[in-house]
């Protein structure tokens, strides 16, 4: 494969594949971490090159506790990715966000547990700030896509993950929204942070698909409903990502790109032979 994506995209619940690519090509990849979700598919998007991989795998098969994030994030980089779109599903925690709205989070609140968080350790101590977990160019840029493709948008928000596979209790929903939490899902913990590891832009298209169950007046959620919300978005999905990459520019100029910058503290001479071969594609840079 010699043609560099302009961006890579990550499809969640309901979205298994895009529709428009030509000149597809579907490309198999292992990383030090194992195999990624899904074979990464290749292809052109009005004029530009983007790459696609199925976070739960084909035929959804990987529970969100699951997934291999670290492979599927490596992957990505692997392939030249500097910018990563994640489709996800999200329940909304306010009386503002509703089915079927596009919400752009700029806040981003862990709850998971026993998830590979990050590519390091191993004799390699790294220290990343996610002060700001998501990327505000690329989630501007994506913005203004969404509002293009007609989407009804909410900018900012905080994005909480928890585990699942279960959805909440009505306890613990309440207790989000009491927090200040906006939307809630169980992907976006440690995929935000491992994308900011290795460098890459990141944000996020959340498709509101249910109101979560602190509302007494709705039915609890089901996956019925959350898939019958996504199929009802995915034009919209579609059109966004066909106008964000017409839009993006060919350089950043975020601070995603040097992320890793001040974040090694492991002296240099310290690092594990083995440990610097193996994140070489992350850290060589810096190392030299």
């Amino acid at each position: 494969m010699n043609r560099k994506p302009v961006l890579g995209v990550i499809g969640g619940s309901g979205v298994y594949e895009l529709e428009g690519l030509e000149s597809i090509e579907h490309t198999t990849l292992e990383t030090p971490f194992g195999a990624p979700s899904s074979p990464v598919v290749i292809g052109e998007l009005r004029g530009k090159t983007i790459a696609f991989l199925a976070r739960h795998g084909i035929g959804h098969i990987i529970a969100p506790a699951e997934v291999n994030y670290r492979a599927n994030l490596y992957a990505l980089k692997s392939l030249g990715v500097e910018r990563v779109l994640s489709i996800s599903a999200c329940g909304s925690l306010r009386e503002d966000y509703a089915p079927g709205d596009v919400v752009i989070p700029d806040q981003l609140f862990d709850r998971t547990a026993g998830r590979a968080a990050t590519f390091f350790g191993e004799g390699l101590v790294v220290h990343v700030s996610v002060a700001e977990p998501f990327c505000a160019d690329l989630s501007a840029a994506l913005g203004d896509s969404v509002s293009a493709a007609g989407g009804r948008l909410h900018r900012g928000g905080a994005f909480v993950t928890i585990n699942g596979p279960r959805f909440s209790t009505r306890a613990e929903s309440n207790t989000y929204r009491a927090w200040g939490m906006s939307i809630i899902g169980m992907t976006t913990s440690p995929e935000a942070f491992l994308a900011r590891e290795a460098e890459m832009c990141y944000a996020v298209m959340a498709h509101v698909t249910d109101i979560d169950v602190w509302h007494i007046a709705e039915e609890p959620v089901t996956v019925e409903k959350v898939v019958r919300t996504l199929d009802a978005n995915m034009r919209l999905a579609q059109e966004s990502i066909a106008a964000l990459v017409e839009a993006l520019p060919a350089e950043r100029v975020c601070a995603c790109g040097s992320a890793l910058h001040d974040a090694l503290i492991t002296s240099r001479p310290h690092v594990p032979a083995d440990i610097r071969r193996k994140l070489a594609l992350l850290v060589e840079r810096y190392l030299a």
